[in-house]
């Protein structure tokens, strides 16, 4: 049985997490299926199974992922989910959203299918571009 959308996110001040909890809410309204992730509880195997994947993390430092734990996982799960729909999100609270720039077209040229990013100022209540961001995966 194929696995519909996988979140899966890192967040250190839970801005992050709430966007992944908005998307999933939007998700199940438009009635698919989600399973929701923190990075630490994610396992690249079973991820790459899923047939949608979204992936979640803030600016950190320099307007780049969090480098401990996200960006290894990303890293290791970039190989096996070439082709698959893929949708970055993330929040930031410096900067113009560069990381995200970069972070998608990197992404493109690993061969990722991204087809759509999401960020949100921290300042910002991004709960309904997130739900409708989960609407439009179904």
């Amino acid at each position: 049985m194929s696995k519909d959308i996988a979140i899966v996110y890192w967040s250190g001040s839970g801005n992050t997490e709430n966007l992944a909890n908005a998307i999933a809410d939007g998700v199940k309204e438009a009635g698919g299926t989600v399973d929701v992730y923190n990075v630490a509880d994610a396992e690249v195997a079973s991820i790459a199974e899923y047939n949608k994947i979204v992936l979640g993390c803030p600016a950190m430092g320099d307007e780049v992922l969090e480098e401990s734990e996200f960006e290894p996982f990303y890293l290791e799960l970039e190989s096996l989910i070439a082709g698959k729909p893929v949708y970055l999100f993330g929040s930031y609270d410096w900067g113009d959203g560069q990381w995200m720039r970069n972070w998608a077209e990197t992404a493109s040229e690993n061969k990722l299918q991204v087809i759509e990013t999401l960020i949100v100022q921290q300042a910002d209540d991004g709960t309904e571009d997130a739900k409708n961001l989960g609407k439009r995966l179904v």
